[in-house]
């Protein structure tokens, strides 16, 4: 909103109103600010849940320290929301079509897990929200997400390719918008609106989804990617809520792949960048650094009072809303297939859950009785039940989060 007001206060030559023209001024507001609303009023949304008594019902799992954690204020991750909608509201351009799906993806997601919270707080039903609703909740962010960014006009890349190269009818030639930029080289620049996305670790690391329906694929590629959306918002929104189980583990690896986003967009969205690392470059998409900002230091913020011993947990309002921001984001900024590697832990706390479930059942129809690979899933509690404690557990999740980040963001060069 305030981008309006500084845009008028520059066309009267006002002091310092040019700041707001660097996405790099803007976005260290929306970390700053985002930080201080979870610090500052993250102690008295925690002092108002603990009035109106609104605490965790922990089951006896038999893990060590469990039980003193019953009564713990949960729905904290209403303080994640505010602290991410509020900047990004504030320094944002709200008419930003990667802005406008953000936001869209944030509060739906955000909105299922406050019922599914609710339902467990108080109506006092551990269930919550059945996952059939959860999933079709899911299902829509996915439609409008994948709607939003293959039909949408103002969505497109720029691509370098070389001078001999053949436009098809999908392309427009944009080279005298990057002039500068190819004057030493003999190669021109494309615009194309077909949802191509990077590959990694692969030389020519380009793939378009509507290559798989052939010829056709130009008028029918949605029928390819609008399911792809929906299975990675599920997959990556479900794996941060396995993964919110131990003190600061979810908020602090969503942090971490955060910051990582936070890279991949900054270069995607700076056409000086793309050219020198050789990425697609994503018009407009400048303004989800921003975002990603609010979302860092909404997490960073969070964790101050969600670290081990927590003083709040974030609830299913929280961990499914990080999990499909996460995912929207990556894909918006065309490196969705980077996602596997850059969320990781994530992976990994959704297979051990898979395998887990999936070994015991062929295991009792087999011999009659179920084994279990894990002592239990997902794979923090099987640590946790070797007699790990719970603050080592965490440390070491964010040390392998921090090396998955760190290859996700080489990728840019490795290929």
């Amino acid at each position: 909103m305030l981008t309006y007001l500084f845009n008028y206060l520059e066309t009267i030559d006002f002091p310092g109103s040019g700041l707001f023209n660097y996405i790099s001024f803007r976005a260290s507001l929306a970390l700053i600010t985002s930080l201080i609303i979870s610090v500052v009023f993250g102690k008295r949304i925690i002092r108002l849940l603990q009035k109106q008594q609104i605490g965790e019902t922990v089951r006896d799992l038999g893990l060590e320290g469990q039980l003193a954690k019953t009564g713990t204020p949960t729905m904290g991750g209403l303080i994640i929301l505010a602290a991410i909608l509020i900047p990004t509201l504030l320094f944002a351009k709200l008419d930003n079509i990667y802005i406008i799906t953000m936001l869209i993806s944030t509060v739906w997601l955000g909105a299922i897990g406050f019922i599914d919270d609710y339902i467990k707080v108080f109506k006092k039903d551990k269930k919550g929200l059945p996952g059939r609703f959860k999933i079709v909740g899911q299902i829509g962010v996915g439609i409008i997400v994948g709607s939003m960014l293959y039909f949408n006009e103002d969505v497109s890349v720029h691509k370098k390719v070389p001078a001999d190269y053949v436009l098809t009818g999908q392309e427009e030639l944009v080279t005298e918008k990057h002039a500068a930029l190819s004057e030493n080289d003999n190669s021109k620049w494309i615009k194309t609106d077909d949802m191509t996305t990077t590959i990694p670790f692969v030389k020519n690391n380009e793939f378009n989804y509507n290559w798989l329906l052939g010829e056709s694929g130009g008028k029918w590629g949605w029928l390819i990617f609008i399911p792809i959306v929906i299975f990675i918002v599920i997959a990556v929104s479900n794996g941060a809520n396995m993964t919110d189980g131990l003190d600061g583990l979810a908020t602090g690896t969503s942090a971490i792949i955060g910051i990582a986003l936070a890279v991949l967009a900054y270069v995607s969205s700076n056409v000086k960048f793309a050219d020198y690392l050789d990425v697609m470059y994503i018009p407009m998409a400048e303004e989800l650094v921003i975002f990603i900002s609010a979302f860092v230091g909404a997490c960073i913020g969070f964790l101050w009072f969600n670290s081990f011993p927590a003083q709040i947990f974030m609830g299913d309002t929280g961990s499914l809303a990080l999990g499909g921001i996460i995912a929207v984001f990556a894909i918006a900024i065309r490196k969705e297939l980077l996602i596997p590697v850059l969320c990781g832990v994530f992976l990994i706390e959704n297979l051990s859950v898979i395998m887990q479930v999936g070994w015991f059942k062929i295991t009792k129809k087999k011999f009659g009785e179920g084994r279990r690979i894990f002592l239990m899933a997902p794979l923090h509690h099987h640590y946790q039940k070797k007699g790990i404690h719970e603050a080592k557990i965490v440390a070491r999740f964010w040390i392998v989060a921090i090396l998955l980040a760190v290859v996700t963001i080489v990728t840019l060069k490795i290929r």
